[in-house]
């Protein structure tokens, strides 16, 4: 069976860490967890841009 990404009913803002932790079989919180020390570590622009395009092309 084939997966597909898709944006999870466990949101916080727009569901984009939970569809993927859903996808990847993982706990939602690790997920979100190293979104945000990617945030610190990384350039934030960078990083917030590719949220927000997952967030409007990920389906529903």
């Amino acid at each position: 069976m084939k997966k597909i990404l898709r944006k999870s009913a466990d949101r916080k803002i727009s569901g984009v860490c939970g569809g993927i932790a859903e996808y990847l079989d993982v706990d939602p919180t690790v997920v979100r967890i190293a979104f945000v020390l990617l945030l610190f570590i990384t350039a934030l622009i960078p990083v917030l841009c590719a949220y927000v395009v997952m967030a409007l092309i990920m389906p529903d």
